[in-house]
């Protein structure tokens, strides 16, 4: 086995503590960290239960969770979690919610699982290695026509900047709406692109690019093989500005029409 092999093994472990602890409990207390956007008790307890249990295994390995923030670690590896990637959806009942945890080295993911308890599906990735979803070998759509195009657009900003972040997302959705079959947005950065991988859908634009909400998910799409890049096509890594998933066969088309959604 090779030491990323075995790092994913161990990350796949952690992921079903969390699923297993979420599985258990209500949602609880909801903590408010800004204009609409909380964690929950679960968020909480979670992280605070992969953090521990990835500290016993791998010590040397520096942790990022949503909720607490930052432990350092020996070198330039680091998990990555979300505890709930669509905490919205988890404290509403809605299904379409995720346990995400990466695996980065520097700014590139390298390994990544995403867990769907409500959905049945867990989504394994490692660098080189290839994508599962509950055991199975999957890829992107094979899609080539970008009427037949199924695409997720990312959530709409909250906060006191919205209007003007929002202002791209509505320029984005008035150019794809007379251009692909559909247009949905469905509320878990994780679920969207793990959704791409699978060829569920075409494509997953967001505007965005927080570590925990997509550590894992790049990964897993590009593993599938989704062109996963940056706003200005570069490779997507930890760094980049957005987060921008597209099966081969769309992404020359779809690409110009999202950067001239940002540039209006």
């Amino acid at each position: 086995m090779t030491e990323l092999s075995r790092l994913l093994e161990i990350a796949e472990g952690a992921v079903a503590v969390a699923a297993g602890l979420v599985e258990s409990r209500e949602p609880g207390a909801l903590h408010f960290k800004g204009d609409r956007d909380m964690a929950s008790d679960t968020d909480i307890a979670v992280e605070q239960a992969v953090r521990e249990h990835l500290a016993k295994v791998t010590p040397q390995i520096a942790f990022l969770g949503e909720e607490e923030g930052a432990h350092p670690g020996e070198g330039e590896l680091s998990w990555v979690l979300d505890p709930i990637d669509g905490t919205v959806n988890y404290v509403h009942g809605v299904p379409l919610w995720g346990i995400s945890l990466g695996l980065v080295d520097g700014n590139r993911q390298v390994a990544g699982v995403l867990d769907f308890p409500m959905l049945g599906t867990r989504y394994l990735a490692a660098e080189g290695c290839g994508v599962t979803r509950n055991g199975e070998p999957i890829q992107v759509s094979k899609c080539t026509e970008l009427s037949e195009a199924l695409v997720m657009a990312g959530d709409f900003a909250v906060g006191t900047d919205a209007a003007e972040k929002n202002r791209s997302r509505f320029a984005l959705i008035d150019l794809l709406v007379p251009r692909v079959q559909r247009v949905r947005m469905l509320g878990s950065a994780a679920l969207h692109l793990a959704l791409v991988a699978d060829g569920s859908l075409d494509a997953a634009i967001m505007f965005s690019n927080k570590p925990w909400d997509t550590s894992a998910g790049a990964i897993i799409a590009r593993e599938a093989g989704a062109v996963v890049v940056d706003l200005d096509g570069t490779p997507h890594d930890v760094a980049s500005a957005a987060t921008i998933a597209l099966a081969p066969g769309v992404s020359d088309e779809l690409l110009p029409l999202i950067q001239q959604a940002v540039a209006q």
